[in-house]
């Protein structure tokens, strides 16, 4: 299944700004990012969970948010970019 993430982090502070490079980290370990703080991440329903329950573990409740997008398993569908800022197929082959 593909799953938008997004986040809103506070950094007003050493412990935000450490919080915030925590969350990118798991986020980049599941998907890829296409903005600053959105990812797409395709995952298993397992995969799911764990991601799920590692981001709230990782945030500070009373100040940052987190937002999960369910968007199935065909999501081209449900996506529409316009502009620049490329991504790579998740599903398509990776040449490096």
């Amino acid at each position: 299944m593909f799953v938008l993430i997004t986040y809103d982090i506070s950094t007003m502070d050493a412990i935000g700004k450490k919080r915030l490079r925590k969350i990118s980290k798991i986020c980049c370990n599941y998907g890829q990012r296409v903005q600053n703080s959105v990812f797409e991440c395709k995952v298993d329903p397992a995969q799911c969970k764990k991601l799920e329950l590692d981001l709230e573990k990782a945030i500070d409740i009373d100040k940052d948010s987190l937002r999960f997008y369910y968007l199935g398993k065909n999501k081209d569908a449900k996506i529409k970019h316009i502009g620049t800022k490329n991504t790579y197929d998740i599903d398509g082959p990776l040449i490096i």
